[in-house]
């Protein structure tokens, strides 16, 4: 006769040790996912900052060079 084994989940919680894993998997993936947002977004910042720059530099040059045919 063959005897079969089951196991009873005794966790209060009703999760096992294999869900706490996959809940850790996720949470793990999120976090990686959220930092290379972050990071993406920081980009943009640089980017858009730079774009700004130039932009300021390109109208100070223009005013230099309007003031200076005005004289």
């Amino acid at each position: 006769m063959t005897s079969m084994n089951t196991t009873v989940n005794t966790n209060p919680n009703g999760l096992t040790e294999m869900n706490l894993l996959h809940e850790n998997l996720a949470r793990a993936q999120m976090s990686e996912r959220l930092g290379e947002a972050h990071q993406l977004q920081l980009g943009f910042r640089l980017a858009r900052a730079r774009r700004l720059s130039r932009k300021a530099e390109q109208a100070a040059q223009q005013a230099r060079l309007a003031l200076a045919r005005a004289l």
